[in-house]
């Protein structure tokens, strides 16, 4: 590339970053707002904000915006306007801004008192003003208006109407020229309400007296709040101070024309709106930026909004929301315990739920299963009582001989008693000791039959506090016939004293019975003078133990861990159900019953039961 197509290169793109910066200033919009009191002065400052995020949101340009504020409108005094004329003359004199924004009406009147000298041929948009404050006949083809309307006796009627009993309102409104202003136009469009209440101006009072004089008003009284820029005592009130002191001290509900002023300590209802406001204002302001003449733009005055109460108010100066005109909105309702913790509640309910299901589930179950042990311990009744059918029936023959010796006896005394009696002397004495064995025998037939029948009796399970070592006794007894004809010696050993368990006497003396009987059994081929049964109870901690041990040959260790399982016997002849009943015996009986073969030969058999 030669030196003169590198110039004519150099010399293009500069060409081209030139017209690119032309293109940029061209979409550089100038703004300046003018406010009335200053930027922190309610409810001006909220339009101002609203405003400019509306022109940032509705702006298709780069917009830069200078504030400024006319202090003078805070005092009578106009002596501070030239020097303020001044500065903005210079500030502007170089290139003056594409579009004025008046906020307030002392900064429409100041803009049009100098306009000539200022910004003759500016465009300029007056809002946030009320449309008695514009002076339309100073209007040019380059001004036009967002104003708003003030219904001063509507506000009134509407808060009467909410709280009829009210009887005084209390004007909280500053003695700034403008204020004054609009305490002339209240005083007139209020004329007519003044027979139904008594309306009170303390305009002419400091601050701190009006504040004093309010916290006392009577009941059934009302606070208007206008504005408070400037106080009877000359001292200014920026920001939200005297809104906040006021609210402090008062005794009666605050309303007032702005929702500037909602949130806090105003009650609410029909109420102009910075937001909506700010939103009919930038989209002036963007079609006055886009080249339309404002003249040509007309925009009526917007009247209150819909009424907006706050819910924490009207339930501090119990009023009803049923009161409330239709179509109110109602902000700042405190939320209910469901609204502030529904996911923490439902989560509760869903816990609540799932416990209710599982507890019914297990009170169902556990009815189903009371009912099962209910049955199954009729099952294991009927069951014990046709063991015991069964155990009585191979005791048959021991039995009979039990019961024939005290018959056969009787039946002896009772002849030797008839052939004595037939003699010309007989012996009183002598029969009178033969009376007395008929009578013994006779108590000892009825006692072996009278066992028989407690054994062999159907009753139900119950549990009662029994001697163990008195059940061990009577069931020996019970056996003593059958192990004098087997010829197998007993040799018992009881704990001294009482071995009180909760039991069923007739079900643990089955339990016995069949240990013994089996015990009988296993030494059925053996010598009769090795069958020995040793019978031992005992008490171990807090149980009680019976232990029954044979000298036969023990229980095959392979066996064991079966000898318990329905069905299973080493009898030839067995069923293979008693030691299975007597098991589930004793387990309901909350014991064990426990299988092992002794050291010194046979096999032994342990119960368990829990001392009452």
């Amino acid at each position: 590339m030669t030196q003169a197509s590198l110039v004519r290169l150099c010399v293009a793109a500069l060409v081209y970053a030139l017209t690119l910066l032309d293109a940029a200033a061209a979409e550089h919009k100038r703004v300046m707002i003018l406010h009335s009191f200053g930027r922190e002065f309610r409810p001006w400052n909220e339009y101002a904000r609203a405003i400019r995020g509306e022109l940032d949101r509705q702006s298709p340009w780069v917009l830069d915006v200078q504030e400024h504020a006319l202090m003078a409108a805070r005092t009578p005094d106009s002596n501070p306007e030239p020097a303020f004329v001044e500065y903005l003359h210079a500030l502007y004199a170089g290139k003056p801004p594409e579009l004025i924004i008046c906020i307030g009406a002392p900064a429409a009147i100041f803009i049009q008192r100098y306009r000539q000298k200022l910004f003759p041929s500016a465009p300029m948009l007056f809002t946030a003003v009320e449309q008695r404050r514009i002076q339309f006949a100073n209007l040019t083809e380059n001004d036009t208006v967002v104003a708003v309307r003030h219904d001063f006796r509507y506000l009134f009627e509407s808060f009467l109407a909410i709280a009829p009993e009210t009887r005084v309102i209390a004007m909280v409104n500053g003695n700034s020229p403008n204020e004054l202003v609009w305490q002339d136009e209240m005083r007139r469009e209020l004329q007519p309400l003044e027979q139904r209440v008594d309306v009170r101006w303390y305009d002419k009072r400091s601050f701190e007296d009006m504040l004093k004089e309010i916290a006392v008003l009577p009941p059934h009284s009302a606070i208007f709040w206008f504005q408070m820029i400037i106080d009877g005592a000359g001292v200014a009130h920026e920001g939200d101070r005297a809104l906040t002191r006021l609210y402090a001290v008062a005794n009666a509900p605050i309303f007032t024309t702005d929702q500037a002023f909602f949130g806090r300590e105003i009650i609410g209802g029909p109420m102009h709106s910075p937001t909506e406001g700010g939103r009919r204002t930038a989209a002036v302001a963007m079609r006055i930026l886009g080249g339309e003449k404002p003249a040509d733009i007309k925009t009526p005055p917007s009247d209150f909004q819909p009424p907006k109460y706050d819910a924490r108010e009207l339930k501090r100066w119990n009023v009803s929301e049923s009161r409330l005109p239709a179509g109110s909105e109602v902000d700042f309702r405190e939320p209910s315990i469901w609204q502030t913790y529904r996911w923490q509640i439902a989560l509760i309910l869903a816990v609540l739920v799932a416990q209710a299901l599982l507890i019914t589930l297990l009170v169902h179950e556990r009815g189903r299963r009371l009912i099962a042990e209910v049955q199954s311990r009729q099952r294991m009744s009927e069951l014990a009582h046709v063991n015991r059918f069964t155990t009585a029936n191979e005791l048959t023959a021991s039995i009979a001989h039990e019961i024939n010796q005290p018959l056969g006896a009787i039946r002896t005394n009772a002849e030797t008693m008839a052939l004595m009696i037939k003699s010309s002397s007989p012996d009183m004495s002598e029969i009178r000791e033969i009376v007395a064995d008929i009578r013994r025998d006779e108590e000892r037939a009825s006692e072996v039959i009278l066992r028989l029948r407690s054994l062999l009796k159907k009753t139900p399970f119950e549990l009662r506090e029994v001697d163990l070592n008195g059940v061990v006794g009577e069931t020996l007894e019970f056996l003593a016939a059958l192990t004098v004809g087997r010829q197998v010696s007993v040799d018992r050993a009881l704990e001294p004293g009482s071995l009180i368990v909760k039991g069923d006497r007739i079900q643990l003396q089955q339990v016995i019975l069949n240990l013994v009987v089996n015990a009988i059994d296993a030494m059925s081929g053996m010598a009769a003078a090795n069958r020995r049964i040793a019978v031992r109870t005992d008490r171990n901690g807090n149980f009680a133990e019976v232990s029954i041990a044979d000298s036969g040959s023990g229980i095959p260790q392979d066996k064991l861990s079966q000898v318990f399982q329905p069905f299973f016997t080493t009898k030839e002849h067995g069923m293979g159900m008693g030691l299975s009943i007597a098991r589930t015996i004793v387990e309901a009986h909350a014991g064990q019953l426990l299988a092992e073969n002794d050291a010194q030969g046979g096999a032994r058999f342990r119960i368990r039961l829990p001392l009452a």
